[in-house]
């Protein structure tokens, strides 16, 4: 699980609640009518605009967010330089000995093209064109959240402009002033809060989390390109190195 991600969501609404209970009740931030505008609202403006198999993506792509193992670049390349040697000193269908012991789904998969035979540059090409649509469905996932971002304060805008014409048109009874007038302020603070503190982070994390995953099948990609050439895995190891920050360069030769 990621604690930055959990962490930071319950935090700034442990602040938020708490800074509203110094002033008076929770009960007084919540009103049925203005969270039926803007989450309601919201929710429509999404399926208008995105289909549902969308949609449900997105929301199965969230985990993400909250579910992540920290990549271990080094690891990654250790593997592959093991990879290398192997392939170097028995031949390239020697791999097909490995793939059990694979966890990478993506290794395993360029490795099985290698063993079938596939040409190099065929290969690479085809890896990359999985990196690609990889990154295409993840950006999809984010953006969505990133439209709800959108959408809720303008909602929440909407609601507002409600709250104030039914305040309007019964000033004549003073009782109905409070109900309109909450209505108006809260569905401005439900958008906010949506936008702001849920969706626009969430997009945020997923996007790392794309990155993260996508700079570790380049990795792959650029290793296999080598096994496949017959690279020397010290080579190798420089320059798969290129691909991730100087504090997580620890070479296999190093004693």
């Amino acid at each position: 699980m990621d604690l930055s991600t959990v962490i930071g969501i319950i935090l700034a609404f442990a602040l938020m609640i708490g800074a509203i209970m110094t002033g008076g009740p929770l009960t007084l931030f919540i009103n049925i009518q203005g969270l039926m505008i803007v989450v309601g609202g919201t929710f429509g403006c999404i399926l208008s605009n995105y289909s549902f198999k969308d949609v449900l993506g997105a929301f199965t792509i969230l985990q993400k967010a909250f579910l992540h193992k920290e990549t271990q670049y080094s690891k990654a390349i250790k593997q592959l330089i093991d990879l290398s040697t192997k392939a170097r000193k028995e031949g390239i269908l020697s791999l097909q000995s490995t793939m059990d012991n694979l966890n990478d789904d993506f290794l395993a998969k360029g490795i099985q093209m290698a063993v079938d035979g596939q040409e190099p540059e065929s290969l690479k090409t085809m890896l990359y064109q999985e990196i690609e649509k990889l990154e295409e469905r993840h950006e999809g996932g984010a953006e969505i959240f990133t439209t709800m971002a959108a959408y809720a304060p303008a909602l929440g805008m909407i609601g507002t402009l409600i709250g104030l014409v039914q305040m309007l048109q019964t000033m004549d009874d003073p009782s109905t002033i409070g109900p309109a007038m909450a209505v108006a302020l809260l569905t401005t603070f439900y958008g906010a809060v949506i936008a702001n503190v849920m969706c626009i982070p969430v997009a945020g994390k997923l996007r790392l989390r794309s990155q993260s995953e996508v700079l570790l099948k380049t990795l792959i990609t650029e290793g296999m390109d080598s096994i496949m050439a017959g690279e020397n895995p010290r080579l190798m190891e420089q320059k798969l190195h290129a691909f991730i920050p100087p504090d997580q360069r620890k070479s296999v030769y190093d004693r």
